[in-house]
């Protein structure tokens, strides 16, 4: 089942299981981006709109893209304002928009992408000066114990195809686009402080 496929598959109980990884990833987008000023916000990786009501309290528009229809259609349902969704791949070319943003947001979304180096380059292209990249990604160290995106259903547990990156990796790719590193953080369960849950990273365009 291709990634897409998946995540319309889950769009119907997304919100509703349980899961911590998206709960504390909501988390740490709220705690990192509480203090940096922004009026323009692309999006990548909306889902049903979780983080999105949040970030359209803080500037003036949103624009909110996905590749799961299904999970899109979940987050129009909430009636934002000031929201653009458009349904896109973002592995292929940037085409949905020709605005400059403030900040690029990537929620649990690069886990599922391949190659770094692209999105980082597509992004710092529509990213403005002095303006920021966050990531919020389950953490590496969680991945090496096997934990993967996944989510139930009547035929069984289904695993969304993920890749590994190493916190070097997302270092790297920012490097070679001139980013640097804003701020570092790793977020744990409150019931466990052995492996830390969330990766998240803010970058900065100078």
């Amino acid at each position: 089942m291709s990634v897409g496929d998946a995540y319309n598959s889950w769009s119907s109980q997304y919100e509703t299981n349980v899961n911590r990884t998206r709960d504390l990833e909501a988390v740490s987008l709220r705690e990192s981006l509480a203090f940096i000023p922004f009026q323009t916000c692309l999006e990548i990786g909306c889902g049903t709109g979780k983080n999105t009501e949040w970030l359209v309290t803080r500037c003036d528009h949103v624009t909110a893209v996905d590749l799961s229809q299904g999970m899109l259609d979940k987050a129009r349902s909430k009636g934002l304002p000031n929201v653009s969704f458009i349904c896109a791949d973002t592995r292929k070319d940037w085409n949905f928009s020709e605005r400059i943003f403030d900040i690029v947001v990537f929620s649990l979304v690069l886990e599922h992408i391949s190659d770094l180096d692209d999105i980082f380059r597509k992004s710092s292209a529509v990213l403005s000066k002095g303006g920021h990249i966050y990531i919020g990604e389950l953490h590496p160290f969680k991945q090496y114990t096997g934990s993967k995106a996944r989510f139930e259903t009547e035929q069984g547990t289904e695993v969304v195809e993920c890749y590994v990156h190493h916190i070097s990796d997302f270092l790297g790719a920012a490097a070679k686009q001139g980013l640097s590193i804003h701020a570092l953080k790793e977020y744990f369960d409150e019931d466990d402080r052995s492996i830390p849950r969330i990766l998240t990273l803010v970058l900065k365009k100078c």
